[in-house]
C-alpha cells in the first residue's frame, strides 16, 4: 500500500486554513501518561450542550472513513470483541449500532451544519478526561516504514528482526508477555531485555531471524513502529507486523537525550534522532538499550494491521490505551497536524477529523496519549516525526434506542 495522495489530500481537507497560530508544543512538566484512578475509564459523557465540539469541518473524504468503519465492524463480528464491553454505559450492541448509524448520517449529510445537527440529535458525545481531568491529550504520529533488507545476513544487511521465540509465554487472549519458559517447564516472570537480545545476542543462532536490515537505527525504528515493508534484493516486498513483545515498559530514547542535555525538547523529532546518532554513532547502543522493550515480528500480508487484527488507515486510525478506551469505536480528533502544502513545504495546521480507535502502542498510556497513523513510507515518516501537539479527543455513540430496535440483528450491514 503506497502512501496514497488521498491521505495527504485528506489532511489538507480536514484542516482549517484560517488557523495561523503556531502549534502549541507540549510543556515538559506535564505527565501525559499519568495513570487514572483505579477503575476509572478515560471517557465521560458530555451533558452540557455548550461543550459539544464543532463537527462541521470534518465532512470530507467519506471513502476512507467508510473503509475504516467497515474494518471496525469486521472486528466486532468476532466473538472475542464482546469481552471488552460494556464500557461505561456502552454495550457491545450499542457500539456496533453506533458504527452503522454513523455511516448512514455521514453519507446523508449534505453540509457540515447538517452533520452537526444529525450528530447532536442522534448521538451522545463523550470526551477523554485527558492527562489533567480537563481533556488535555498529547497527540503523536506513527507510520509504516519501507526499508531495504534481506532474508539472509549479508555484508550490507547485518541487523536482524526476530520472530517470536518459542520460549516466550504470552496470554492467549490479551497477548501480554507472561515470561520465559524454562527447560524444566516452569516459567520465570520476565523475558530478555533489548540489551540482552541486541547487545548480548541471546537469540543469535537460534534460527529466529525473520529479516536483516542495513542499519541498527532502521531496525529500532521498525521495532518502535510495530510494522514495516521490507524491499528485498529480488525486488519483492515483505510485509511484517507485530506478533509479541518482551513485556518490558517502553522508555523514550528521545526523552533520554533531552534529560541528558543532548538535544532540546523543541528539537525532538525522528529526523533529529536520526541526525544525532548519525553524528554520534558511538552513543547509539547505549541510548537504544535505555528502552528495554523489544517487539517480535512475523509476516503480515495485506497489512499494516492494528492491535484489533484489522488494517489501519492513514489519518483514520488511532492508537490508544485499550485498558481505558473502547476498542474499535468512532473518535473525533481536534489537534494540530503537519501536512504537505501545494508548494511542497510541510506546515502545521489545525485538524478536525473522525477516526477509528483500532490500535495500541507501547508508549501510549492512560487518557492523555493518542497516536495517529500517518501512513506508509518516507513522506509518512517525515510527517509522523513532526506530530507532537496537544488537543482534544471525543467519541460518539448512538443514543439508546427502544428495546424493539435494539433486538434487531445488527450484522445486516
Amino acid at each position: 500500500m503506497a502512501l496514497k495522495r488521498i491521505a495527504l489530500g485528506l489532511c489538507v481537507l480536514v484542516m482549517c486554513a484560517a488557523c495561523k497560530k503556531p502549534p502549541r508544543k507540549f510543556p515538559m512538566d506535564k505527565d501525559y501518561s499519568k495513570p487514572l484512578p483505579p477503575g476509572q475509564m478515560a471517557l465521560r459523557k458530555i451533558t452540557d450542550p455548550a461543550k459539544i465540539p464543532d463537527f462541521s469541518g470534518a465532512l470530507n473524504d467519506p471513502a476512507s472513513l467508510m473503509k475504516s468503519i467497515d474494518y471496525s465492524l469486521d472486528y466486532f463480528q468476532h466473538p472475542s470483541s464482546q469481552k471488552y464491553f460494556p464500557y461505561l454505559d456502552i454495550s457491545h450492541g450499542r457500539a456496533v449500532r453506533s458504527l452503522i448509524e454513523f455511516k448512514k448520517i455521514f453519507q446523508q449529510a449534505q453540509t457540515g451544519e447538517e452533520l452537526q445537527q444529525l450528530i447532536v440529535s442522534g448521538f451522545d458525545v463523550y470526551e477523554s478526561v485527558g492527562c489533567d481531568d480537563v481533556g488535555t491529550v498529547l497527540f503523536t504520529g506513527y507510520f509504516t516504514p519501507i526499508y531495504e533488507g534481506s532474508l539472509k545476513q549479508t555484508p550490507e544487511c547485518g541487523f536482524p528482526l526476530y520472530k517470536m521465540p518459542p520460549d516466550l509465554v504470552k496470554n492467549p487472549e490479551t497477548g501480554e508477555c507472561l515470561g520465559r519458559k524454562m527447560p524444566d517447564g516452569s516459567t520465570v516472570p520476565s523475558y530478555y531485555t533489548r540489551e540482552e537480545i541486541d547487545g548480548k545476542g541471546v537469540l543469535k543462532g537460534k534460527g529466529l531471524e525473520l529479516v536483516w536490515l542495513k542499519s541498527k537505527m532502521e531496525a529500532y525504528i521498525i521495532n518502535v513502529q510495530g510494522s514495516a515493508r521490507i524491499r528485498l534484493p529480488d525486488g519483492k516486498e515483505l510485509c511484517i507486523g507485530y506478533t509479541a513483545t518482551n513485556g518490558k515498559e517502553y522508555e523514550s530514547v528521545g526523552m533520554a537525550l533531552i534529560n541528558d542535555g543532548k538535544i532540546t525538547a523543541g528539537e525532538l523529532s525522528l529526523k533529529r534522532l536520526r541526525q544525532y546518532f548519525a553524528d554520534n554513532p558511538d552513543q547509539l547502543d547505549a541510548y537504544l538499550y535505555k528502552n528495554p522493550r523489544y517487539v517480535f515480528f512475523g509476516e503480515a500480508a495485506g497489512g499494516p494491521y492494528g492491535s484489533l487484527g484489522q488494517p489501519v488507515t492513514e489519518y483514520r486510525s488511532i492508537a490508544t490505551d485499550k485498558a481505558v478506551f473502547p476498542r474499535g469505536c468512532i473518535a473525533f480528533v481536534n489537534t494540530v497536524l503537519p501536512t504537505v502544502t501545494s508548494d511542497g513545504r510541510v506546515a502545521d495546521v489545525r485538524c478536525t477529523a473522525f477516526m477509528l480507535d483500532q490500535d495500541t502502542g507501547g508508549a501510549i498510556r492512560s487518557a492523555g496519549r493518542t497516536d495517529i497513523y500517518m501512513g506508509l513510507g518516507d513522506k509518512a515518516e517525515i510527517l509522523a516525526g513532526r506530530v507532537k501537539n496537544e488537543g482534544r479527543l471525543y467519541y460518539v455513540f448512538v443514543k439508546e434506542t427502544p428495546i424493539s430496535m435494539a433486538l434487531e440483528p445488527y450484522r445486516s450491514y
